[in-house]
């Protein structure tokens, strides 16, 4: 599932320490942390061969092999989601499954290509030359050219008062942050509101970790169709506290919000180029039994790609006890810092393990991305072959896609719909599974909109969008639980209007749904190892995950053997236009 900050993405989650932290944020003991259970699963598992049914050990067998270490965690444009787009490739065509990509191959190959600041580029304040990557990092990989620009003081990140967006027009905008960088995760968040400054800086890079200092200077990716808008707004930095010193002529701690201290020549220039590796939409098709509805389709989706590396290792299992009890969302609770009370639990917890795991130190730099989107992946593989094994296929034909990049902003569904290879009017419903693995009860699986924690159950599952623009398809998901008796507990709590969450724009659905085809997302929520490096496959409910991918091929199904098209009885939105849920 894609991270709230496409610009600054997901690396900005990962915890600083497993040390003591000073709290920044309510205790948080209150929102029920259920002690994470014993892990049974092994942390390898040799291949076993699949059959027709849906079931537990073919999710178990897929599911180990595409979130292995080898996969490297499948960042698109990378040797590791080559290696998983092949592996799935590999397998639908032994199923049988018609190649629906380019030229008559199961791949779409969407035009990646990535951006990454020049080297030379620079920041000269008076005498004094900053230098990248090590004086200032730019956050939003996006040129900036300006001569004698003005440069202000904005205010500190943590204060109320800051620069009014009139005052900051045109000017160079140099931020505080006594909180330290993830004080500018938290502002992000809630909107800059500064579109019209030439340029920000926040000085907070001397508290930037190592690892995402790392994500920032490296390459960004982009789709680079023509249709895919460049970025806009003022570039923003991270930079020292020295270098704010400079830019401001003065220690910023004097200062008054809004003054004009000086001018600064900012050139900063960016370099384009396509990425190294591929980055491969799959597609295939299991033929409609109908002659009149098999040019209908019901598509089936997940996405093949996750976040790649870390630059540097971190400890695997005191970072998944430190996560599940100070940030049980994982990157959705990003910048929440330990209570002295939350600190006291972890360390307790950290001492437990250790002594009886002594010999057990599991340095960890993959992201491994089992449940994100590793369930989702396999999912549509196992209900792939449950398909084609059927001796009578279902009326309209079922198109499945893989979409790389979702985690990169939704790309390879974004081009695939703007380049869909059926006809976009063809495509009667989509199903999204992503991260369908989990959702027990001692995974926080979100908030609702009021904020309250959910925790999932036996059977638990969220659904997300299946009214929005089809009261009907909304309907059948329902009857389908109840008269085949699937008996599903469905949790509509995120799917609110207005939920800061907004998950509704944040999964590869969305792409589909703003074209006007109804959609339904499938998802047991979000956990502790969301976005990090403990999402593994060892820690995988696959009988929960078994009863979810029964219900959604079950419903898939259901459509495909509609006598009409679901009806859609609410508004189309506009398809270049923002998603807010």
């Amino acid at each position: 599932m894609r991270s709230f900050l496409a610009r600054i993405a997901v690396a900005l989650a990962i915890p600083v320490s497993l040390s003591a932290q000073q709290a920044a944020a309510p205790d948080a003991s209150g929102g029920g942390v259920v002690p994470l259970p014993p892990v049974a699963l092994p942390l390898k598992l040799a291949p076993r061969p699949t059959s027709g049914p849906i079931s537990a050990a073919d999710l178990m067998t897929r599911l180990y092999i595409f979130s292995d270490d080898s996969m490297q965690g499948r960042e698109a444009g990378t040797p590791g989601n080559v290696k998983g787009t092949d592996y799935i490739a590999s397998e639908i065509k032994r199923m049988g499954l018609k190649p629906a990509g380019d030229n008559g191959t199961y791949f779409q190959t969407i035009p990646l290509q990535t951006r990454s600041v020049d080297s030379t580029s620079s920041i000269v304040a008076g005498d004094t030359k900053l230098a990248p990557n090590t004086d200032f990092v730019i956050v939003s990989r996006q040129p900036a050219t300006e001569s004698n620009v003005p440069v202000v003081y904005g205010g500190d990140l943590g204060d109320s008062t800051r620069i009014t967006e009139a005052d900051a027009r045109a000017k160079f905008v140099v931020f505080t942050a006594h909180g330290g960088w993830t004080r500018f995760l938290r502002a992000a968040r809630r909107g800059m509101g500064l579109e019209g400054a030439a340029a920000i800086a926040v000085a907070a890079l001397d508290s930037v970790p190592d690892q995402i200092r790392g994500f920032l200077t490296r390459p960004q990716t982009f789709l680079n169709d023509n249709a895919t808008p460049t970025p806009s707004g003022p570039a923003v930095f991270f930079v020292s506290e020295a270098a704010a010193a400079k830019l401001l002529g003065a220690d910023p701690s004097g200062l008054t919000v809004g003054a004009a201290h000086g001018t600064a020549n900012v050139d900063v220039r960016v370099d384009t180029k396509p990425s190294a590796y591929p980055a491969r939409n799959v597609v295939g098709i299991i033929q409609g039994s109908d002659p009149k509805l098999r040019g209908e389709y019901v598509a089936i989706g997940a996405h093949n790609d996750h976040i790649g590396m870390l630059q540097h290792p971190v400890d695997h299992d005191s970072l998944r006890i430190w996560n599940h009890i100070v940030r049980p969302e994982g990157a959705d609770d990003g910048g929440k810092e330990a209570t002295p009370a939350e600190q006291s639990e972890v360390d307790k917890e950290l001492e437990a393990y250790r002594a009886a795991h002594p010999k057990d130190d599991r340095p960890d730099s993959i992201d491994n991305g089992a449940d994100d989107d590793g369930s989702g992946t396999v999912s549509a593989l196992e209900i792939a072959q449950y398909v084609s094994s059927m001796k009578t296929k279902p009326k309209r034909s079922l198109l499945f896609v893989w979409h790389v990049g979702e985690e990169k902003g939704l790309l390879g569904s974004r081009y695939f719909t703007d380049h869909p290879t059926v006809t976009r009017d063809s495509i009667v419903t989509q199903l999204n599974m992503d991260m369908v693995g989990r959702g027990d009860a001692y995974d926080e699986t979100g908030r609702t909109k009021a904020g309250s924690p959910i925790h999932g159950s036996n059977g638990y599952l969220q659904l997300v969008g299946s009214r929005r623009l089809s009261t009907e398809l909304g309907d059948l998901i329902e009857k389908v639980n109840t008269e085949d008796h699937h008996n599903l507990t469905l949790d509509y709590s995120i799917d609110a209007d207005g939920h800061p969450s907004n998950i509704y724009c944040r999964s590869d659905h969305y792409e589909y749904a703003r074209y006007g085809i109804p959609i339904t997302f499938f998802t047991t929520g979000l956990h502790s190892d969301y976005h990090q490096v403990t999402d593994e496959p060892e820690y995988i409910d696959y009988d929960h995950m078994a009863k979810v991918v029964n219900f959604v091929a079950d419903v898939a199904l259901h459509v495909a053997n509609l006598d009409h098209r679901v009806v859609v009885d609410h508004p189309k939105p506009d398809p270049t236009g923002a998603c807010r849920q």
